[in-house]
């Protein structure tokens, strides 16, 4: 029986799920596989790369999805998804930022849609929706925290923590709500090791005059993928990148810099916790392969027994 790989529900020999389908429209009927291989979709990404506004390290398409003829189409200009085919150098990175985007999902972090589809060699793309856009043609504002803080691609690590909260305290309407979401958001980093959270994988969002966090974007357990980890933070707390502990991310920061109330803390470590028998289920029925799968188990033990969650 196959597994939908939008959903991770049954779905007997389709590839798909219903419910899958439903979630990219309510139109769609079937789902055609991306009419390129991984390494095509590479080739696409690198040549097109001067014509879209996406970068980053992992090679990314912008595509629009055609419900008439079942399919995404790779687009320069106008497109409402983003996909992300296998990288050459690491392993399985569309179904490693699958499985934790619906991890943060699973305790209330805003996540955009996304999934896997399949590709014409038989790989898994990641797509993820665009937040940035709404209607036909209209962009929503969004800034990273490179360009609040006046920094480039090239600065993007030359930063810390606190200097987040306090740009959170600057720009959003709400800083109160928004730093309790920052402080989910890293907790959850450090527990799924997702380590590359650097300046420009923070955004903030402008809806309805109200600035707040973006939706969450870029969740990858990096230190599962790469061979040598000495880091387990990219931008400092208490200057330090690694040997993290409860004191610093609860105490320090979320008590003492992000001035959270500790029964609020409380609360968010205690959803953490509920969902974590869900997680450990959802990472067994995930993509990944049994090794993968293994070394993400293992990271998320050894983390919640530092930060004494379980």
């Amino acid at each position: 029986m196959n597994r939908c790989p939008i959903t991770y529900v049954p779905c007997g020999d389709s590839r798909y799920s219903d419910a899958g389908l439903r979630l990219l429209s309510p139109g769609l009927k079937t789902l055609k596989e991306i009419e390129y291989t991984a390494a095509e979709q590479r080739r696409e990404a690198y040549i097109r790369a001067t014509r879209m506004s996406i970068q980053g390290v992992q090679p990314k398409l912008s595509a629009k999805l055609n419900i008439k003829e079942g399919k995404f189409e790779i687009i320069d200009t106008g497109g409402r998804f983003i996909l992300k085919p296998q990288h050459q150098l690491y392993p399985e990175m569309p179904e490693n930022e699958d499985l934790t985007m619906k991890l943060a999902e699973m305790i209330g972090l805003d996540v955009p849609l996304h999934g896997l589809i399949w590709s014409k060699d038989g790989s898994l793309t990641y797509f993820i929706k665009r937040f940035d856009r709404k209607g036909k043609n209209d962009k929503v504002p969004v800034e990273d925290f490179a360009q609040l803080a006046g920094m480039s691609r090239d600065t993007k690590y030359d930063y810390s923590m606190e200097k987040v909260v306090k740009l959170i305290n600057d720009y959003c309407t709400f800083p109160a709500i928004e730093k309790l979401k920052l402080f989910k958001l890293v907790i959850f980093s450090y527990l799924v090791g997702n380590e590359d959270m650097h300046l420009k994988n923070f955004s903030i969002i402008t809806n309805n005059d109200k600035v707040s966090l973006s939706p969450c974007y870029d969740l990858v357990n990096s230190t599962i993928e790469y061979k040598k980890q000495d880091e387990e933070i990219a931008l400092p707390l208490k200057g330090r990148k690694r040997h993290l502990t409860r004191n610093i991310l609860v105490d320090y920061f979320g008590v003492e810099k992000c001035e959270l109330n500790p029964k609020s803390i409380d609360k968010i470590l205690q959803s953490i916790s509920s969902a974590v028998d869900k997680w450990y289920e959802l990472i067994e029925i995930s993509f990944l392969s049994q090794e993968m799968k293994a070394k993400y188990q293992a990271l998320l033990d050894t983390r919640l027994r530092i930060l004494k969650i379980r």
